[in-house]
């Protein structure tokens, strides 16, 4: 088990509305919201950029300018920062998140390693938004991966569901990816896997033998005995305004740094201390400071 967790504060999120909750959508905003979380103990943001003209700032974005503002001014704000860029894209068209790749050169990226069914169904019974399907067949795999090799960029694998857990190992040897894979087991999508703690065992015997993870967990109360069960674990530790507005005791945040503060305090109550950046750096085979090299 690492003596040392990781913190990944997931700033924004896909959709949220910047009306209805405190996300960060200028370049500004991420930077000073970036600020409090590595004041609180993040070492890594995982960044969704959104358009900026009035009353869109719920809407993903793929311009690679606007990535590279808002990367470089998290990064000016918290020298040291390892920047984890979301890729997610529905369908066959990724030329817009690796253009934005190839702007940034971020030290770490998702790498979405298998399809889902995305589904939720309300109280009454109706879909909480047409079903859907987010589709990560390998073939889109190997073009992100091979992307972030041209970027000296290290994956992420997010793995929704179980037996995304294991196509990863299936990546390693087939020769798409080389190296230790870092895994991100994500718990609470209704149609993925539960965030349950008893879940975590399972998933650690299938993935990689010393291979780094952590875990992604979505949702409310429920969320926090899977964080505390992971910082026991060894895991690595993500959470923010993507995944949840509350902690333990159900108070509504209105800013990242509270959740990363109480992932801290889970750590250190599992008897961890919390990496900073340039340990993290370390951890991961990431360069020392940010060159667009990154090791695997």
């Amino acid at each position: 088990m690492s003596d040392k967790a990781i913190l990944t504060c997931a700033i924004t999120g896909v959709l949220t509305d910047p009306a209805q909750h405190h996300v960060p959508v200028t370049p500004e905003q991420l930077a000073h919201e970036a600020r409090r979380a590595v004041d609180a103990g993040a070492a890594v943001v995982h960044v969704h950029f959104r358009q900026q003209s009035a009353g869109r700032g719920h809407l993903p974005s793929w311009d690679p300018q606007l990535a590279l503002d808002c990367t470089q001014a998290m990064r000016e704000a918290c020298p040291g920062l390892i920047v984890n860029q979301s890729t997610g894209v529905v369908g066959p068209h990724t030329q817009g998140p690796i253009d934005c790749l190839r702007a940034t050169r971020p030290e770490m990226a998702a790498c979405n390693a298998g399809s889902l069914n995305y589904l939720k169904v309300r109280s009454n019974g109706a879909w909480a938004w047409p079903p859907m399907l987010f589709d990560n067949p390998p073939a889109k795999v190997q073009d992100f991966l091979d992307a972030m090799a041209e970027t000296g960029t290290l994956p992420e694998f997010e793995c929704f569901d179980v037996g995304i857990v294991r196509c990863v190992e299936m990546y390693v040897q087939t020769g798409m990816y080389r190296g230790l894979p870092a895994y991100n087991f994500v718990m609470g999508v209704a149609s993925g896997m539960p965030a349950d703690p008893d879940l975590l065992p399972i998933l650690l015997k299938l993935k990689i033998q010393d291979a780094p993870w952590q875990a992604t967990v979505i949702g409310r109360a429920e969320i926090w005995p899977v964080h505390r069960r992971v910082a026991e674990l060894g895991g690595h530790l993500r959470s923010g305004l993507e995944d949840t507005f509350y902690l333990p005791d159900g108070t509504q945040v209105q800013s990242n740094a509270p959740l990363i503060a109480q992932l801290a305090r889970c750590a250190r109550e599992a008897g961890r201390a919390v990496a900073t950046p340039q340990e993290a750096r370390q951890m991961l085979g990431l360069a020392p400071q940010h060159t667009g090299q990154a090791g695997a």
